[in-house]
């Protein structure tokens, strides 16, 4: 939780992990806001706004975490194609898990798995909570506009040497 959650109710607090539980209960779920706010009892917008003050992050950024973190055990943990991982985890598409992935990531789904695959005997060794927590994709800034940054680095002129 962050600092700013010292200043919350701490009913409000409950409510906001009820609801933060159930998404990490259930990330292949369908969570949108008006949901959320629902099991915390609590409007939309009062949710959103108090959830992010809570723990850091708006909802759908944490949730996109969990799903991540998810897909990546399941490509280091099982022999599941990458499609049914993208299912599994909650995307309704391939395309779209694929791109996030990459964007929050930086490797595609296979190059993790091979990775991982690679590192398995290496690791053997190393409690799999703390290679859990190193591996963590850190989401600190919202996927559009990660990308966002990324295409004006491309679009802007190069600077001229004189």
């Amino acid at each position: 939780m962050s600092a700013d959650c010292a200043s919350q109710d701490p009913d409000l607090l409950r409510r906001l992990l009820r609801a933060k539980d159930r998404m990490d209960a259930a990330s292949h779920e369908r969570w949108p806001v008006e949901r959320l706010a629902r099991v915390s009892g609590v409007s939309q917008a009062h949710f959103a706004r108090s959830f992010k003050q809570a723990f850091g992050v708006p909802p759908h950024r944490y949730l996109l975490t969990r799903r991540i973190e998810r897909a990546i055990a399941l490509l280091r943990d099982t022999e599941l194609p990458i499609t049914e991982i993208a299912f599994q985890t909650g995307w309704e598409s391939l395309g779209t898990f694929g791109r996030t992935f990459r964007d929050v990531t930086g490797e595609s789904p296979r190059a993790i798995r091979s990775r991982a695959r690679a590192t398995a005997q290496q690791l053997g060794r190393v409690p799999a909570c703390i290679v859990s927590a190193a591996q963590r994709p850190g989401l600190t800034i919202a996927v559009s506009e990660k990308r966002r940054r990324e295409a004006d680095d491309i679009n802007r002129p190069a600077e001229q040497e004189v």
